[in-house]
């Protein structure tokens, strides 16, 4: 656990207040029984205090982003209008520059911290990842419009950039301040890890958000109801399956971290254990989180589930 948590999910608050992402106060006492600072502290334990408060406020906008625009009832096509200003303010737009859109002001804010904080090159990698991801939820939404469950091979490729792990990934280096090279992050074995790393949190998150997401819109944008539509299987069937995916995953990452110890990199050897972290810190966070567990609390006490 980061020693900066009660301090930094304080300020996070505060921030996610003044930005005005959340409009009304049942929304932001939901954020703060959430304890958004305590994800972060568990899954970035080594970052400094300014770090911390950068990884935590982006984690959260990514929160208040998929409940506004990626869990309500706005459609794909609107979504897809939006993208062109969020584009802008993470290619074109210089930090300062008026913005109207409260998300595009913060987010305008936060490539400003992260320029500070690191070099070009992170910079880069979280920009394009943004990008990845904000495309991404239009194509959620698509699914959402259509009420389509999409095929298992779709959803995988996809959920690897709709969960935003990648972003946050990307962002590994510059809390830790060992910074990966160009080449280090291109490299195969880091790609590989990257990409088991990212099936095993999302997976996760589909496993334990399953009650949350079952009895709102979103519910044809799960693991479990995807292997359940095309794979007929019972509920209990699919997150079985899911979990023998994991360990897959989990294998994948054990197979391949010795030939990136051999590499003789601090900053890869700190990227990986990175990806540890967040492996274990997320799982740790969701069961106990409020954003999670009051959903299943409700279905225990009754209520149906299709």
């Amino acid at each position: 656990m980061n020693p900066y948590v009660e301090q930094v999910d304080k300020e996070t608050l505060e921030w996610l207040i003044d930005s005005r992402m959340l409009q009304d106060p049942d929304s932001v006492e939901r954020y703060r029984q959430a304890k958004y600072g305590w994800l972060s502290a568990r899954t970035y334990p080594y970052a400094e205090h300014d770090t911390l408060r950068l990884v935590t406020d982006w984690c959260v906008w990514l929160f208040a982003f998929d409940d506004v625009f990626c869990e309500s009832d706005r459609r794909a096509a609107d979504m897809a209008r939006d993208l062109p200003l969020f584009h802008a303010v993470l290619d074109d737009m210089e930090v300062g520059q008026p913005v109207d859109d409260v998300f595009a002001k913060a987010l305008l804010e936060i490539k400003g911290r992260i320029a500070a904080l690191g070099d070009a090159d992170q910079l880069d990698r979280w920009r394009t990842l943004t990008k990845e991801y904000l495309s991404a939820q239009v194509w959620e939404a698509a699914n959402r419009d259509g009420e389509v469950v999409p095929p298992l091979a779709d959803y995988i490729f996809m959920r690897r950039r709709t969960g935003a792990m990648l972003t946050v990934f990307a962002l590994i280096d510059v809390a830790s301040g060992r910074r990966l090279t160009p080449h280090e992050w291109r490299h195969p074995g880091i790609r590989a890890i990257t990409e088991s790393a990212n099936d095993i949190v999302v997976w996760d998150n589909d496993l334990i958000s399953y009650a949350k997401e079952s009895s709102g819109g979103n519910s044809c944008n799960n693991l479990v109801n995807v292997l359940a539509r095309h794979r007929r299987y019972s509920r209990q069937r699919a997150m079985e399956t899911i979990g023998k995916m994991r360990n897959r995953a989990i294998a994948d990452m054990v197979a391949v971290r010795p030939s990136l110890e051999a590499l003789g990199s601090e900053a890869v050897l700190a990227y990986v254990r990175g990806l540890e972290f967040w492996i274990s810190g997320s799982v740790d966070y969701s069961l106990t989180s409020s954003r999670y567990t009051d959903a299943w609390r409700q279905q225990a006490g009754g209520t149906s589930v299709h």
